[in-house]
């Protein structure tokens, strides 16, 4: 296995602790709507697949299957998830976002974003134009 350069751990060293802090600070602003950082996890990736079920869910979280059973009883039962039936088999119950939850998961949009555009202002328009510049390479970096 080659070595890796200097500059790029060095830039791994430079990047972490602040993509870390700012991931922990959006979280904290997220978690004023009373929901957990799991729970918000779990309520994006049912709205992006509606009709995942529990298992699947679990595998995609990376957690026990128990564990996200508990979950999801628990935003159901706050009224943020919704079961259906699969058509195509009666034994299979598909998960989907309510509009309470979508309700929810936009006034955690908001709670980011105006902590976010709150910090982004007292930043200089140079700065605002370097992570402006750098926003697809850190998407990039999140999907590979």
């Amino acid at each position: 296995m080659p070595q890796t350069p200097p500059d790029i751990v060095a830039l791994a060293e430079t990047l972490r602790p602040a993509v870390l802090h700012v991931s922990r600070r959006l979280r904290q602003a997220g978690q004023r709507t009373g929901l957990s950082a799991q729970d918000v996890l779990v309520l994006v990736q049912v709205r992006k697949q509606p009709g995942i079920g529990v298992s699947a869910l679990a595998d995609a979280e990376r957690i026990t299957r128990p564990t996200m059973s508990l979950q999801v009883k628990r935003l159901e039962a706050a009224g943020l998830l919704a079961r259906r039936g699969d058509d195509s088999d009666g034994r299979r119950c598909g998960l989907t976002i309510t509009p309470a939850g979508q309700g929810k998961l936009d006034e955690i949009r908001q709670e980011r974003n105006d902590w976010l555009v709150e910090r982004l202002t007292q930043l200089t328009p140079a700065e605002r134009r370097l992570l402006a510049e750098a926003a697809p390479a850190l998407e990039r970096l999140a999907d590979l």
